[in-house]
């Protein structure tokens, strides 16, 4: 297939694509005429490439896992190169979560502070229940 195709299955652009291939993530193949060509296993490739940076990893991050695949594997994560990289991956993801948990408790906390400070000032500026006047 061409590139045009391989591009509209893949969900993604001929720039991507050209890309890619500048990077050596996907093969550069010429068919007789010129043009590129691609095939079947390239469009794998190509859904392993975007899931992967659907979750967060960089174009550098899934090379282990398409080189995995070039070599013959089934899954793009089979080989110890793409494990590592999930690992890592898992690693920076709680790093991440945790920092989110600080910064929500401590936005928790500055909003708990002022809906009390929003309280008590509505308190102070209430008049008295019952005023008893005198005439």
């Amino acid at each position: 297939m061409r590139i045009g195709e391989l591009a509209e299955r893949a969900g993604t652009t001929t720039r991507a694509l050209r890309y890619y291939e500048q990077l050596g993530l996907l093969p550069a193949r010429r068919a007789g005429n010129g043009y590129r060509a691609y095939d079947e296993g390239d469009l794998r490739l190509l859904r392993e490439i975007r899931m992967l940076q659907d979750f967060g990893f960089g174009l550098e991050e899934t090379r282990p896992f398409v080189e995995c695949l070039r070599a013959g594997h089934p899954e793009g994560d089979a080989c110890p190169a793409s494990l590592e990289v999930y690992e890592r991956k898992l690693a920076e993801l709680d790093d991440c979560i945790a920092k989110l948990r600080d910064v929500r408790a401590r936005v928790a906390g500055q909003f708990e502070r002022a809906v009390r400070a929003r309280d008590d000032l509505a308190a102070s500026e209430r008049p008295p229940l019952c005023e008893l006047t005198e005439e």
